[in-house]
């Protein structure tokens, strides 16, 4: 019986090592130097976060007056509203100012597995 298995250990050992082979580390990693225009990129997309924080702050303005205007006439329907868009103007900007950090964040978990 271990003559049998002899060979299949033997050749297991082989798939085994080729596979190590196979599986050896890679190591890339993000760089600024990448691409020309990388540093127009990143001026581009921190333009638009800041873009996207000044309209949440209008956003959130807008949907406070609408919300303190739907209270103020007995107006449920319009003071929902204004609510509904007190929560998204705030959910926007906690999306927009965080994006670095939840895109980091990821990034590192990504590297972990």
């Amino acid at each position: 019986m271990t003559a049998v298995l002899d060979p299949v250990m033997s050749g297991l050992s082989v798939v085994v090592g080729r596979s190590a082979l196979a599986l050896a580390d890679i190591n890339i990693t993000p760089n600024s130097t990448g691409l020309p225009g990388i540093a127009a990129l990143r001026t581009l997309v921190g333009a638009a976060m800041t873009v996207g924080l000044v309209l949440s702050v209008l956003a959130l303005v807008v949907a406070a007056v609408v919300w303190g205007f739907g209270s103020h006439s007995s107006n449920p329907h319009l003071a929902t509203r204004g609510k509904t868009g007190v929560l998204v103007a705030c959910g926007a900007a906690i999306i927009t100012g965080g994006a670095v950090a939840f895109i980091n964040f990821f990034w590192h978990v990504g590297q972990g597995l």
